[in-house]
């Protein structure tokens, strides 16, 4: 059993004191910080860019979780991994070059992480899951925070589990979206491992937010 990892999303955050809520988060005893790129194009909201993470790095020692919605996101992992990025999770929607720009991640000495949005197939990945250190399954359809948790998402997670160990493979999963302490255990139970949680997390004292979680987890 893969262990579980809490990743509260940032995008649920205040802004204007990502110092302040980076602490909160670390003395929560979060995993991850997921942190949400949008670029108002592959989705139509628009977040932050890697000047932001940089400047969020030298705050914090968790695990830097970077989700790019963006289009052609090969065209930004350099910057990415310069501004301290532990992981980075590329859409396969986003890039007509998936398995390269994913080996890029690699050699810029981050794990690589590709992403499937909910109307995706499984399939979609299959060739690259031997690039992959996470796969992340999208629980909502990107791009806003908030939304409802898709429970037919979860047969996607039963079939990487049983990719996972039929071609002998060491992957996270993890699931973003509508993720709280009720949707969680459907994500554990399908094989999930790594949960983003973002308005949950923050609509209330977040190390109680995130304890609510792991309670969910043990439950």
């Amino acid at each position: 059993m893969k262990t579980f990892k809490i990743a509260p999303s940032v995008l649920s955050a205040d802004y204007a004191n990502f110092e302040t809520e980076l602490k909160k988060l670390e003395a929560s005893g979060a995993e991850y910080a997921h942190l949400d790129v949008m670029d108002g194009h592959f989705v139509p909201n628009i977040s932050f860019g890697a000047g932001v993470v940089a400047s969020m790095r030298p705050h914090s020692k968790m695990v830097f979780d970077c989700h790019l919605m963006v289009s052609n996101p090969e065209h930004h992992i350099e910057e990415f991994a310069r501004a301290g990025a532990d992981i980075i999770s590329i859409h396969v929607e986003a890039t007509p070059h998936i398995h390269g720009a994913l080996q890029k991640i690699r050699a810029a000495g981050v794990k690589p992480s590709v992403v499937i949005n909910p109307g995706t197939p499984v399939e979609a990945i299959k060739n690259v899951l031997n690039l992959v250190d996470q796969v992340l399954v999208m629980t909502v359809n990107p791009g806003f925070g908030g939304q409802a948790f898709l429970p037919e998402t979860m047969d996607k997670i039963r079939e990487l589990v049983v990719l996972r160990e039929v071609n002998e493979l060491n992957f996270d999963i993890e699931v973003d979206g509508g993720i709280d302490d009720k949707t969680i255990q459907m994500a554990r139970e399908a094989g999930a491992n790594v949960f983003v949680a973002g308005s949950y997390v923050f609509k209330g004292d977040v190390s109680h937010q995130v304890q609510t979680l792991r309670d969910a987890l043990d439950a």
